[in-house]
């Protein structure tokens, strides 16, 4: 006799459920996908026990009459394909025709629809892969799904499943997947009788983004489009980001975990996101149908881009920036003659909910200067290599408070001076809030900007020793200067061989030139010796971490006390800097207190 035969339909449809029917956040997807390809504008979703006792959708979508009905009982059976050739470019969510047998092969399922126009719906049962009854039913417009017992004929995939609080853990997520890449949708989710959310249907996503994450703060907004690529969307900032929030990819309204559009957001994202954060926030990316297959993974949260290359590059640069923008709004906010509170809600509302053109911005030129900010004639350079004291019966100056017109020389573009606090943080008005600079962080991002203009522009200016520095290199050390020679001469450093392994140091970059010129080598010799792939911005990843480090160390320290017209000189680079909200390594450098937060610590509001 043969051995291979031809499995029954119930087995086939098992054997199926088994790849769709992960658990019951998978029949929630596989059932609001449905709805969303009927047309639907709201869909509530109810859930007992977990998902296991009870999942139940109810949409007004499209609805199917009876012989429908019937059919979308059977595999393979969907009204989303009609030949092969839409096979290459799928545009609904769902499109193979396994859910519906699949997740009635392992529970009881009911299916109530009626569709537009008809006087009556229809109403089937399934139990466990077999119909059990059909008949005619009075019903709203639209489908309604009830799925009960789930898996109580699989024991065996029961026992794998998590406790009930984790599975609603997932079907939320779910759902709020959904919600997010359909704002046009109306979503409610009731789970054992009491409601969890109900989102209104709006025509933002901004809104339906803070709804389900529960934000409140400042979004990056992103949108840019390049041929037949487009993306938008918002992300929140790094140091405000709600635990609950991550990054939801959406591609063509689906969501989808992908770690080739992750890579590319984070790497837009360099020296803005704090180092173990992950990025949080929605984009949309939308594409041509033919350019993405949908197929690949039987749970369809997993896809494939014909031209991944272009697309990571697009959505780097898109992210980019969007970063730089923001820097322009805060730097509009912060260095813009100061408005009042009206004005400033009302300008905060435009510029975080309109539409944002992308738009190149240039990093701070060369020609500003070298790493000591001190501008003032009276005021004694500042070495950033060790503290500052202003003298031996001195301490760290802090200015009288005076009004800003009669003192011109403590403000900068509507930014006032106080002081300066614990040798690290000044002090500034602005209005009425006050700002918390971290001085260190401040400096730290300038260097970093200047040392990566430098490096696009091939002249990061040299500053030459007056005796040269000698150093011993290992053999891997030296084979990488011997290999990336004319990397490391633009980097601003000149390196001769001396004799053995001896080599001479006649120049490093003007910049850091406080730095032990040995310590700089070093660091960078071991930065090319793991040379990576250039990014998007042009700037190799080793490159970047490079000079986040030695901008970390030649900048000011806690402990340096500055004279004003230091601190004035520092908010003044700020201004001209490309990107100063952030430092490389992505800590904020700004924190800001309303005079009303301030009136509420001591009760006077």
């Amino acid at each position: 006799m043969s051995r291979i035969r031809l499995l029954s339909d119930h087995l086939a449809n098992q054997i199926a459920a088994g790849e769709v029917v992960e658990r019951p956040a998978s029949v929630v997807k596989e059932l609001v996908e449905n709805s969303l390809d009927a047309g639907s504008h709201r869909i509530a979703i109810e859930v007992e026990g977990g998902g296991i006792r009870l999942i139940r959708v109810v949409d007004d979508g499209a609805g199917m009459d009876g012989d429908d009905v019937l059919l979308c009982l059977e595999r393979h059976a969907t009204s989303k394909l009609r030949d092969e050739s839409q096979l290459a470019a799928i545009t609904t969510l769902g499109f193979r025709g396994e859910a519906i047998p699949s997740i009635a092969s392992v529970s009881r399922l009911i299916l109530r629809s009626r569709p537009e126009g008809a006087a009556i719906g229809t109403r089937a049962e399934v139990r466990y892969g077999t119909l059990h009854v059909v008949h005619e039913d009075g019903c709203a417009r639209g489908t309604v799904v009830e799925v009960k017992t789930l898996f109580g004929n699989i024991p065996a995939r029961k026992k794998f499943l998590k406790s009930a609080r984790t599975e609603l853990f997932h079907i939320e997520e779910v759902v709020k997947n959904q919600a997010l890449a359909h704002p046009e949708t109306a979503f409610e989710l009731q789970v054992d009788g009491r409601q969890r959310f109900a989102w209104p249907a709006t025509d933002r996503l901004e809104e339906r983004m803070r709804l389900v994450f529960g934000y409140k703060g400042r979004l990056l907004s992103l949108a840019g489009e390049e041929g037949e690529l487009g993306l938008d969307g918002f992300l929140c900032l790094p140091e405000i980001t709600p635990a609950s929030a991550r990054l939801r990819l959406l591609v063509n309204g689906r969501a989808v975990q992908d770690r080739m559009l992750r890579h590319a957001v984070i790497e837009g994202l360099q020296g803005f996101l704090m180092k173990g954060h992950a990025p949080a926030g929605v984009l949309r990316l939308f594409l041509a149908a033919e350019d993405i297959d949908v197929n690949v993974h039987p749970a369809k949260r997993e896809i494939r881009f014909r031209r991944p290359r272009d697309v990571h590059g697009f959505v780097a640069g898109v992210v980019r920036r969007g970063v730089e923008q923001y820097q322009d709004r805060v730097r509009t906010d912060l260095f813009s003659p100061p408005v009042s509170a009206h004005q400033r809600d009302v300008s905060a509302v435009d510029t975080e909910t309109g539409p944002m053109q992308p738009r190149s911005m240039p990093f701070p030129t060369a020609q500003d200067g070298p790493a000591a900010i001190s501008t003032a004639p009276h005021a004694r350079p500042l070495q950033t290599g060790e503290p500052i004291s202003a003298g031996p019966e001195q301490t760290a100056p802090v200015l009288p408070r005076r009004q800003e017109t009669s003192l011109p020389e403590e403000s900068v573009s509507g930014l006032t001076l106080i002081g300066q606090l614990f040798d690290l943080y000044l002090l500034c008005e602005r209005g009425e809030r006050l700002l918390v600079i971290d001085q260190h962080a401040a400096h730290e991002r300038i260097l970093y900007g200047r040392l990566v203009n430098g490096y696009l522009e091939r002249e990061i200016p040299a500053q030459n020793l007056l005796f040269p520095a000698t150093v011993d290199l290992r053999p891997d050390q030296a084979r990488v200067l011997a290999e990336k020679g004319p990397e490391v001469a633009r980097l601003g450093l000149q390196v001769e061989h001396f004799g053995d392994t001896t080599y001479l140091i006649k120049a490093v970059p003007a910049l850091i030139s406080q730095l032990s010129p040995e310590e700089v080598l070093v660091d960078t010799l071991e930065a090319l010796h793991h040379w990576s792939g250039t990014q998007a911005g042009g700037v190799p990843e080793s490159v970047a971490a490079l000079f986040a480090t030695v901008a970390c160390k030649a900048a000011i320290k806690a402990g340096n006390s500055l004279q004003p017209k230091e601190m004035l000189a520092l908010l003044q680079q700020m201004e001209k800097s490309a990107v100063f909200s952030h430092c490389p390594h992505g800590r904020p450098v700004i924190k800001e207190f309303t005079k009303r937060e301030i009136e509420q610590w001591f009760h006077r509001s």
